[in-house]
């Protein structure tokens, strides 16, 4: 990841998304916006970043991470759409290029949710949240074309296989 993203840069990120409350405060929220702003605002570059494309899927692409915090690059094949989840970690998210479809689901129960609203997240747009939920959500992209995303979740990336605590089915309201 040359240029804008080198090793100096990556670890600069990182840097400035320390606060001394960890990541689940208001100041680690700010400080991710101001990282996603900052990443959402040259398109250009992270398009051309060395990503893995799946047709069709969603792939994860580590960009930077620590004990703390980790930065993923998510490219959405057209279609590709994720589980319905809610996360364990702080969840920071910002829509480099194209668009993804964000649906919010309030929980029912332990496994099954209903859907409450969906909104098409467009190039720019750049959301944070803590995990004091329930933050219940999918992202998709019906396309046309690739989107990518930009994300910042508050765990080790070492220590835990993704951000995603617990996991839901649909059902009608």
């Amino acid at each position: 990841m040359d240029g804008y993203l080198n090793h100096e840069r990556r670890g600069e990120m990182l840097r400035n998304l320390r606060t001394d409350a960890g990541t689940l405060s208001g100041d680690y929220l700010g400080a991710a916006r101001a990282v996603l702003h900052e990443l959402v605002a040259i398109p250009d570059l992270i398009k051309r970043l060395p990503v893995e494309r799946k047709p069709g899927r969603y792939t994860r692409n580590l960009l930077a991470g620590d004990e703390a915090v980790s930065v993923w690059a998510i490219v959405w094949g057209e279609g590709a759409t994720t589980c319905i989840h809610d996360h364990h970690c702080s969840c920071c998210f910002g829509v480099v290029s194209g668009t993804v479809t964000e649906t919010w689901y309030r929980a029912i129960d332990a496994k099954r949710a209903v859907a409450t609203a969906e909104q098409e997240r467009q190039a720019g747009y750049v959301a944070c949240m803590l995990p004091s939920g329930p933050n219940i959500h999918r992202m998709r992209n019906v396309g046309p074309g690739e989107a990518i995303s930009i994300h910042i979740y508050g765990f080790d990336h070492e220590a835990h296989e993704s951000s995603i605590e617990t996991e839901y089915t649909a059902v009608g309201g």
